[in-house]
């Protein structure tokens, strides 16, 4: 049985990579909900969740290609520190947004720090990982009116936005 499109849809999962490590997860938290049929999880995974039931259990497994794309060293660059703020103490692993040309923002992350430059990194954090979720599916539901009009779901008490 497929899921409709535009039910709220509410799983419980826990993220690893290929070695076992957990990478994220909702154990300890609140089930992740999504309004289904708008790209808002990767595809792979909402696909799967699709031929659940709720109550299930089921382990999805996702090649890199799939997921978040191979890792592409051309997406790594290095900029001159002026870039940046001089006030920002920058550091490894600190997330920044740049904007495209074209206006589209674009997350990126400091990989290294250097005396005059920065080594920036534009790939997603996932990327060229293969990815194992396992999940449990919690809830399907219709969306309220609200959540239909902002495209996505809210969590218990309504919108946070």
């Amino acid at each position: 049985m497929s899921i409709e499109q535009n039910k709220v849809v509410t799983f419980e999962y826990t993220l690893k990579d290929d070695a076992g490590n957990i990478l994220d997860t909702t154990e300890g938290a609140s089930p992740f909900s999504f309004l289904s049929g708008k790209g808002q999880i990767l595809p792979k995974l909402e696909d799967e969740i699709n031929k659940m039931i709720i109550g299930s259990k089921k382990q999805v497994k996702i090649a890199a290609t799939d997921a978040y794309g191979e890792y592409n060293e051309q997406a790594v660059q290095q900029v001159d520190r002026s870039s940046f703020p001089a006030d920002t103490e920058l550091q490894p692993g600190m997330q920044f947004v740049a904007n495209s040309p074209e206006g589209k923002q674009m997350p990126f992350i400091v990989s290294e720090v250097m005396d005059n430059n920065v080594k920036i990194d534009f790939n997603h954090p996932l990327a060229g990982k293969n990815l194992e979720f396992d999940v449990k599916l919690v809830d399907i539901r219709e969306p309220t009116p609200e959540e239909l009009a902002h495209g996505h779901s809210h969590g218990k008490g309504g919108h946070q936005h």
